[in-house]
């Protein structure tokens, strides 16, 4: 993503303009636009004109919109988001009220100045978005079985499907070749996907993981073919290449071979193996049960009232879905929490990708779970004493009373 301009007040009014350049930066955009928010970007609308003769015809034209967003929509799949309002700014071709959905595309700068004003989470998504140039893409993987692959991108934010092969290959029969045919080609099919979308040159572990040994044949393929045509760039990546094991050949064994120790020390400085730690982390002191785990809404933010997430160890876990809420006042609950944790508190603040196994594991818990400085062992009971009265207390905190997860 790149910053075109900004222009933010002391009181957090103004706007700012960005240019989405690569796929990813569609799911930064996401995160940021939200509802009530007033978004200019170039829009395709539909002009009708009326002659002097009355005839009528109509035309596409590219022209500025300034809408007032009531809802947005995401592809993951396609990295395309819809974003539909009503406008708020009459042009020649386009009157106040009208509804419209803007189409958010690549290379076209878009303009958003927040109802809200840009709140500190706000500003620190645009700080990430822009932080790289080009892609973020941390690490790639080649998942597969015979027959089936996919390409995988492992992205700061998501992990995203580049590429899919699907080649029948004929099983093994006594006095036939066909499987050894059907084999190579799915290799060859698999290795110019692969070449497609991956840019060897950045020098970026790509994990090759399988049932049996496909994966090897496939690396042992790969560096034959290189050896082949001298194709000098691929072989000269042979050491990123990382082959390991996986119960099956879709994209959901991902999430176990990304917890294997090979794999976590090779991907080591990626912010998806950072937040798998943490969140391994989180979970092995909650089965330790010593009070200093706790999660779910109440539970958390009674312990950062308590000063027990700040500094000397304190680290608050949430997940960005929880910024996306569609009630301002939802989102404003989150956003001031943060602030008192990071600013107020001195504590580490680390908001995981609902995208990524460990967003998805930490909305399980909720979507926010805290890692205290010092061990609380009530709050599950200050909880149940509020709720007196006939409802029953939802106490998820790590305590002897309290209904823990499988973990």
């Amino acid at each position: 993503m790149q910053l075109i301009r900004q222009h933010i007040e002391r009181d957090g009014s103004g706007t700012i303009t960005l240019k989405p350049e690569d796929p990813e930066d569609m799911w930064y955009a996401y995160n940021l636009i939200q509802p009530t928010d007033l978004l200019r970007a170039p829009a395709l609308r539909r002009i009708t004109t009326t002659s002097a003769t009355g005839s009528t015809s109509s035309t596409r034209l590219h022209i500025p919109l300034l809408i007032r967003v009531r809802r947005t929509d995401f592809d993951p799949q396609a990295a395309t988001l819809h974003v539909s309002g009503q406008i708020a700014a009459e042009t020649p071709h386009a009157k106040i009220g009208q509804f419209h959905t803007l189409d958010l595309e690549l290379q076209r700068n878009f303009t958003l100045e927040k109802s809200e004003g840009w709140d500190s989470v706000a500003r620190e998504v645009v700080r990430e978005a822009c932080a790289h140039g080009g892609s973020q893409v941390g690490a790639w993987a080649v998942v597969m079985q015979e027959g089936r692959a996919a390409v995988v991108g492992l992205g700061g934010e998501r992990t995203v499907v580049r590429g899919r092969v699907e080649v029948a290959v004929p099983g093994k029969r006594a006095g036939r070749g066909g499987h050894d045919k059907g084999l190579e080609k799915f290799f060859q099919t698999t290795m110019e996907t692969m070449l497609r979308h991956v840019d060897l040159a950045q020098g970026l572990p790509v994990l090759l993981a399988s049932p049996g040994f496909t994966a090897a044949g496939f690396l042992a393929f790969v560096m034959a073919a290189a050896a082949r045509t001298g194709n000098k760039v691929l072989l000269a990546q042979k050491g990123n290449f990382l082959v390991v094991h996986a119960s099956s050949g879709h994209v959901h064994a991902l999430n176990e071979v990304l917890q294997s120790a090979e794999v976590q020390h090779r991907l080591k400085d990626t912010r998806y193996a950072r937040e798998t730690r943490l969140m391994d982390d989180f979970m092995g002191m909650l089965r330790k049960d010593d009070g200093r785990a706790w999660y779910g809404p109440k539970e958390v933010e009674m312990a950062v009232e308590k000063g027990a997430v700040g500094r000397g160890g304190g680290v608050l876990l949430i997940s960005n879905a929880l910024f996306r809420a569609q009630d301002v006042a939802t989102r404003r609950r989150w956003v001031t929490l943060v602030d008192k944790v990071r600013d107020g508190e001195g504590g580490e603040v680390r908001v995981l990708s609902s995208e990524h196994e460990s967003g998805k594991r930490l909305e399980g818990l909720g979507g926010i779970a805290a890692i205290l400085t010092f061990p609380l062992e009530d709050l599950g009971d200050e909880d149940e004493e509020e709720e007196e009265g006939g409802e029953t207390a939802l106490n998820g905190a790590a305590h002897t009373t309290a209904e823990k997860p499988v973990v």
